[in-house]
């Protein structure tokens, strides 16, 4: 029963319309109930995103070819699509080759969890809990400051980061300030946040349509009639809501590619 039946069931039998909400993201648990290691509906949305896209990439590359068959090469258009219009158009080929392996796992894990939340019977994006952003954000985090210590060393790499050229003296104290927050705080909060409100507020809102599709349909009341129109919007922000779920993932590895050309840049 997906989380849409469950509402509409629920406002059926006490003739009230219950909306989608924050409880949404907080199901109750499917194993391990209390304990560090509990299973829930959010935690199979996850674990089947990664064992979709494990299976797709071994199954496709398997028996590679120099004449691929479909499977292989929807994988490799998927890889040259990172490569070309992501990495190294960003970052170029010497510094790209460098990044393309943690980035196109980036785009691909990113991109089949969030499609979780529109899969008949999950029904929730895999990143719609702040578990998988924050930890993406970081990996983000880490690959800035790795490439930009790995090109200038530590000082250096700091001074560039902290103090823009041609800066008058008495304005470094400020302008320090500014682009330590700017750099080191709300970059990786940014990746964080938009990820997870985009997916948020996307399943919120199929749930909303679906729900008051079968609430409509449930009713059989001169009301019934909305079903058709609600449901229709339902299904046209399906195709929508897929539509953000590949921008946001490449949206995401664009922004870890820029933050790390700008790491490794001589001046910022």
């Amino acid at each position: 029963m997906t989380q849409a039946t469950s509402i509409a069931l629920a406002a059926a039998g006490d003739n009230e319309f219950h909306p989608p909400s924050i409880g949404d993201f907080f199901p109750p648990a499917l194993l391990f109930e209390g304990t560090p290691f509990e299973f829930t509906r959010i935690s199979l949305a996850q674990f089947i995103a990664t064992a979709l896209l494990v299976v797709l990439l071994l199954w496709g590359t398997r028996r590679m070819t120099v004449v691929p068959g479909r499977l292989q090469s929807v994988v490799e258009l998927g890889f040259g699509f990172v490569r070309d219009q992501i990495v190294y158009q960003i970052l170029g080929e010497r510094d790209g080759r460098r990044f393309l392996p943690i980035l196109t796992a980036i785009f691909f894990g990113i991109l089949f969890m969030n499609l979780t939340g529109v899969i008949p019977f999950i029904n929730i994006p895999g990143t719609s809990v702040a578990g998988v952003p924050l930890l993406l954000a970081l990996v983000a985090y880490v690959l800035f400051i790795y490439a930009g210590i790995r090109k200038h060393g530590g000082l250096r790499f700091l001074k560039n980061s902290l103090i823009p050229s041609g800066v008058p003296v008495y304005l470094l104290p400020i302008i320090a300030i500014v682009e330590l927050i700017s750099t080191f705080v709300a970059r990786p909060v940014s990746l964080f946040l938009r990820l997870l409100l985009n997916m948020m507020v996307g399943h919120m809102m199929l749930v909303l349509f679906f729900a008051a599709t079968q609430f409509f349909l449930l009713g059989f009341n001169w009301f019934t009639p909305l079903a058709a129109g609600t449901f229709a919007l339902g299904f046209a922000f399906t195709l929508f809501e897929i539509f953000v779920c590949v921008l946001q993932a490449y949206v995401f590895t664009v922004l870890t590619s820029v933050y790390i050309q700008l790491a490794v840049a001589e001046e910022h």
